[in-house]
């Protein structure tokens, strides 16, 4: 009897310091899982931006010969145009880069170049946001013959893709003093001519 009771103690011994390791494994194991998890969310998180960005689709159409469907892929191997502008929002210098708007409507077929005149000096360009923001300008005023305005399509700002609320598409009017006319998540581009009195 006594040497059953002095065996008893030491087996609970050594389950007292098994069972204080227990907890300790248990908690290292959840805070691998849980890290390990936090990475793959960020890189899932990363990736569906990415792929929302690459899925996107700018839509050129209206009164062009060509209308374009344009992907971020496709903007990238178009001639780039790089910007530095100041945001008069929070007064820091933004740098932007992207396809002239004008480069673009020459791809669709609308930009006539020396032959805008007469009534295509009626005709306007309406660009539109995923959230129904809609902006106009006229087609004489995206036409460097007529008016060096620079304004772009940007897919990318300071060297990296736009966010989510910016992009993947942002048109980009560097010389207006206020940017009413800078459409953020920019879906489509459509040329539109004024209708005869």
């Amino acid at each position: 009897m006594s040497e059953f009771h002095s065996a008893e103690p030491k087996a609970q011994t050594v389950g007292r310091g098994a069972g204080a390791w227990v907890p300790l494994l248990f908690t290292a194991i959840v805070g691998l899982f849980l890290s390990a998890a936090a990475g793959v969310r960020a890189q899932t998180a990363q990736g569906t931006v990415s792929a929302a960005a690459s899925a996107a689709e700018l839509r050129i159409g209206g009164e062009v010969s060509t209308p374009l469907v344009l992907t971020v892929a496709d903007l990238k191997k178009m001639p780039r145009k790089t910007l530095s502008v100041v945001n008069p929002h929070d007064q820091k210098t933004e740098t932007y880069e992207g396809v002239l708007l004008e480069e673009l409507l020459k791809k669709a077929g609308a930009a006539p170049g020396e032959k805008m005149r007469g009534t295509l000096m009626a005709t306007y360009v309406l660009a539109e946001a995923e959230d129904g923001y809609r902006v106009v300008f006229s087609l004489a005023e995206l036409d460097s013959g007529i008016l060096d305005s620079d304004i772009i399509v940007a897919d990318t700002m300071n060297g990296e893709a736009l966010a989510a609320k910016q992009g993947p598409f942002r048109l980009v009017a560097p010389r207006e003093k206020r940017p009413a006319r800078w459409v953020r998540m920019l879906k489509s581009i459509t040329v539109v001519r004024a209708p005869a009195q």
